[in-house]
């Protein structure tokens, strides 16, 4: 019997197949389909107009370079069994189903479990109700927590390296497809170079000694979005802005106000969750499956006209573009925060509780290439293995591994 093929016109890769029944089987559940609702970069489109593309598009993207990494080692004798290579495959489309609506900028404020932790737990539920399909799959994604005296009985190590390290099949994604969108062209990566010169040994992924300048470019280009699409000021004061906003419904709520929510994003107004409540209660998972971006879109919009004035005020401040003013490293940070505070009460007649919704500081961080993580791996002409930071490449051991921290304020412009 012939086995269907669906093919899928993706603008960053073009034509690319998904031929397994049962890629197509979790693609079609309700909860995979629910990343077509959830915007890959938050609130990145009040910048870069074009960042509309969603998870669900994304979690394909990684599907298919985790198919084209496979081929590749396949080519050099490398060869995971049919099996290994269908589950680091559903690994990959499935890393990132745990995201909740508008992805990282609303991680912890809304349910305060990582996408990670929620991905896990979306997993084992799916796998269940698929007669066990996923698995192996599971085993893949949780690599990680596996001792090493382990790693034998689950399948090997690169897999899990492969879907969640510092060279995986996600980065490789989201930096293409975020590149693409945003039309920041520093983003861009030679993603097929790097894997064709992946390789394995010891059980261990790592890159061949002439794909190096490959991998320092993908370093750079990572630190480059980040500080350009990612933390872009804007971009972070409208994340704050989001944030704000439910901090502001969550007290409300917790002071018994009434609010207008569907009824997924009330359960949760109502709730503060761990992760053991999900795997005790299958209802909050339930709940958080019917979540995204459209149930936050729909009650911030309403409650422009709330009668609580800082819910409503910052609510019209997001729809209508009127975001924080944010400054990185400001000097005299005391001072101006003083000042603006100031301003913010005299303009909007706060009290001083009050003010801290719309006058802050905060530090923001980020790790382009993480010393303290597991390292990308280099296999040297002559044979030997180390760690790319003990290649004689200044740039990464000087530059790239050094992790950067900026200052903030945002206050009413």
């Amino acid at each position: 019997m012939s086995i269907k093929v669906k093919i899928v016109n993706d603008p960053v890769y073009g034509f690319i197949r998904f031929p397994e029944p049962e890629l197509m089987r979790v693609i079609d559940h309700p909860w995979f389909q629910r990343l077509r609702n959830i915007k890959q970069m938050g609130l990145a489109q009040l910048v870069y107009p074009g960042a509309v593309h969603t998870r669900f598009a994304h979690s394909l993207g990684a599907c298919h370079l985790m198919g084209k990494a496979l081929d590749e080692l396949k080519a050099k004798d490398i060869t995971p069994s049919k099996d290994e290579c269908l589950a680091a495959r559903l690994a990959a489309l499935l890393h990132d189903v745990g995201h909740g609506p508008f992805s990282h900028s609303l991680e912890y404020e809304l349910v305060g479990i990582s996408h990670e932790t929620l991905s896990r737990i979306i997993m084992r539920r799916m796998d269940t109700e698929m007669d066990g399909i996923l698995q192996q799959a599971i085993e893949v994604f949780d690599h990680s927590s596996i001792p090493d005296s382990l790693f034998g009985s689950v399948g090997p190590r690169y897999l899990h390296q492969l879907v969640s390290s510092q060279l995986d099949v996600d980065r490789m994604d989201y930096l293409n497809r975020d590149s693409f969108y945003t039309g920041v062209s520093e983003g861009v990566i030679g993603y097929d170079r790097i894997l064709q010169m992946l390789t394995v040994r010891n059980n261990e992924l790592m890159v061949e000694e002439k794909g190096v300048h490959s991998v320092e470019k993908f370093i750079i280009a990572r630190r480059l979005m980040y500080w350009q699409v990612y933390l872009h000021k804007t971009v972070l004061g409208s994340e704050m802005l989001l944030i704000n906003i439910f901090k502001r419904a969550k007290e409300l709520v917790a002071e018994g106000k009434e609010l207008f929510a569907s009824p997924a994003l009330n359960y949760f107004l109502n709730r503060s969750l761990v992760e053991e409540d999900f795997i005790k209660d299958p209802n909050h998972l339930d709940q958080f499956c019917e979540l995204d971006d459209d149930d936050i879109l729909v009650s911030i919009k309403v409650w422009q006209t709330h009668e609580d004035k800082i819910l409503s005020t910052l609510c019209k401040m997001l729809v209508l573009r009127k975001l924080f003013k944010v400054v990185f490293n400001p000097a005299n940070l005391a001072s101006i925060l003083e000042d603006k505070r100031k301003q913010a009460k005299a303009m909007l007649g706060l009290t001083d509780e009050e003010v801290k919704y719309f006058v802050f500081e905060g530090v923001t961080s980020n790790s382009t290439y993480n010393l303290n993580d597991e390292l990308i791996k280099i296999e040297t002409k002559s044979g030997e293995i180390k760690n790319i930071t003990e290649i004689d490449n200044p740039l990464v051991n000087q530059t790239l591994a050094r992790p950067v921290h900026k200052s903030y304020i945002c206050y009413l412009s």
